[in-house]
């Protein structure tokens, strides 16, 4: 299992940012995602994605970061642009044991870095939580988030003019 705590989740200023975590999340081979604060209208935004496009994926809101961290029964990630390289650590991370991949918003606390087995950079410049997401989900996953079939009632076909997209009904037709 992968899962993802997204850290610091303020509604009024993050929720589209927090809904591309949450997406990347989905679509780069996670299981779930846990975010501290409540927020019905992300879990609806997220819930419909995966109604139409398909997958298992969770997102659980309004929970308790420091008890997830504390119950936590295998690896703790913490992806910040003050850990180790990527390329350092990715190779000796068991792939083998469940992952928590800890992404922030705002400032981290002090007992994240703590807590987690591996506090591993993607570049050491200011960037978006989203694309450090991205880039270690595909790295960790070998690319192997590009195959897996999620079963939607909707299919994007892949199509240099245009958008092509297929559903269930079209299909049955």
């Amino acid at each position: 299992m992968i899962a993802v705590l997204r850290l610091g989740h303020r509604i009024s200023r993050d929720k589209r940012i927090t809904t591309h975590v949450a997406l990347v999340a989905r679509s780069f081979g996670a299981d779930a995602i846990f975010i501290p604060t409540k927020d019905v209208k992300l879990e609806q935004t997220i819930r419909s994605t995966c109604q139409r496009f398909g997958g298992n994926f969770d997102i659980i809101t309004g929970v308790n970061a420091k008890k997830i961290l504390k119950q936590w029964n295998g690896t703790i990630i913490h992806l910040t642009m003050y850990g180790e390289a990527v390329e350092k650590v990715i190779d000796i991370i068991d792939k083998t044991k469940d992952v928590l991949l800890i992404v922030g918003a705002e400032k981290v606390p002090r007992y994240i870095y703590e807590m987690a087995e591996y506090n591993v950079s993607i570049g050491n410049q200011p960037h978006s939580e989203v694309a450090a997401l991205a880039i270690f989900l595909d790295r960790f996953t070998e690319g192997s988030w590009q195959k897996k079939q999620f079963n939607g009632a909707l299919r994007i076909i892949p199509n240099n003019q245009g958008k092509h997209v297929v559903s269930e009904e079209n299909e049955r037709a």
